[in-house]
């Protein structure tokens, strides 16, 4: 049986391999918009491997081969067990475009080589490094509540899918959402952070959401990338715990090609942007307002277009909105239309299919990774 979460999680198990579906989506959109002609969504894959674990929640494509990655499959990090409980999910999954579902890793949190504090629960946090390096947020929990939930860590994957290292403190704090840019052997993770200050307030609202700019360098004779810095690019985001979402604040980020940062800002139903991310050494704040209201609904996931439009989608509703680097939403999209309200808690995580105007997405409501084309 499925259970509906009222903003950022949905979600019970879904075991069998759904099958390739196709539904119309209906919308406004602007003409020269990236979704402008997309009005499909088909489902891929399930995203529940053999554990059970569920909620889907971080989304990256696979850029190259290497290892047990392969081109343009897609990476699905899971934030619940097979009990549903938040905080609790230890697996990524690969999916091809064709729906064939492998488990790339299942992480062990007596087993990992460094420290990360509470445990292990991936979140939306998710890039893939050169090389083949898999970095992946923990906001993990005992029991599914956010009174037990910590600090967590970054893990390090290889390309096989084992852990090789933990990146933990340095201002890492409930890492939420993750994008990265590399260039030559350097690579900067830009996370956003929800858990300063936020358990200890007990559900009031603090504005101490933070996003740090980590740059790591990469190791020698095939060992893990090194923090070399860390940077807090970022500051005074809302955050409050939530009994149904766990935690509310600062989520997807993107990067844009002149180097500013876009962050959904979901407590306050606005995306923001912060200038010069890649170079800066000192916080913007909570940065400029591109956009608020209208069609977003509690933005969560976020990235960027290949002509620079902004993508984000909604925790309150099932829509996808299109906005432009100077403010215009141009296009929505209905993603998920079940349950009560339609959509409510069904999307998180999203990125571009390359070479198409297409967009992948999870849908939390039934565990599944889906294609908006």
């Amino acid at each position: 049986m499925n259970v509906r979460r009222s903003t950022a999680l949905a979600g019970a198990a879904t075991m069998a391999l759904a099958m390739a579906v196709a539904i119309p989506v209906g919308s406004a959109a602007a003409d020269g918009s990236f979704v402008g002609a997309a009005h499909r969504v088909s489902t891929i894959a399930s995203t529940v491997p053999a554990n059970g674990d569920v909620n889907p929640y971080g989304v990256a494509v696979v850029p190259t081969d290497q290892g047990r990655l392969y081109r343009g499959n897609v990476l699905v990090s899971n934030f619940n067990d097979s009990a549903n409980l938040q905080g609790t999910g230890t697996t990524l999954v690969q999916v091809s475009p064709g729906g064939r579902v492998t488990q790339f890793a299942r992480i062990d949190s007596a087993k990992l080589p460094g420290s990360c504090p509470g445990g292990v629960g991936l979140t939306t946090a998710l890039s893939i490094l050169p090389g083949g390096w898999v970095v992946v947020g923990s906001l993990p929990t005992k029991d599914g509540m956010s009174a037990t939930a910590k600090a967590g860590c970054l893990l390090v994957l290889d390309s096989s899918g084992k852990v090789r290292e933990t990146l933990s403190g340095h201002g890492i704090n409930g890492p939420w959402d993750m994008t990265a840019v590399s260039r030559g052997p350097v690579s900067d993770l830009f996370v956003t952070n929800v858990l300063n200050g936020t358990v200890a307030a007990g559900g009031a609202t603090v504005h101490k959401g933070t996003v740090l700019r980590l740059t790591l360098v990469a190791g020698p004779d095939g060992r893990p990338p090194r923090l070399v810095s860390s940077t807090v690019i970022g500051s005074g985001f809302a955050e409050h715990s939530d009994p149904a979402a766990l935690v509310v604040g600062p989520t997807g980020v993107g990067l844009s090609r002149n180097g500013t940062l876009y962050v959904a800002d979901t407590a306050g139903n606005r995306i923001t942007a912060i200038p010069d991310a890649v170079r800066r050494d000192s916080s913007a704040g909570t940065g400029r307002t591109v956009t608020g209201n209208g069609s977003l609904n509690s933005p969560l996931g976020l990235t960027v277009a290949p002509g620079g439009d902004i993508l984000t989608v909604n925790a309150a509703d099932g829509n996808l909105v299109e906005t432009t680097p100077g403010g215009h939403q141009v296009a929505v999209r209905q993603l998920d239309s079940s349950g009560s309200p339609a959509g409510a808690g069904a999307l998180f995580g999203l990125a571009v299919q390359p070479d198409r105007h297409a967009v992948y997405f999870v849908d939390d409501a039934t565990n599944q990774l889906d294609l908006l084309h």
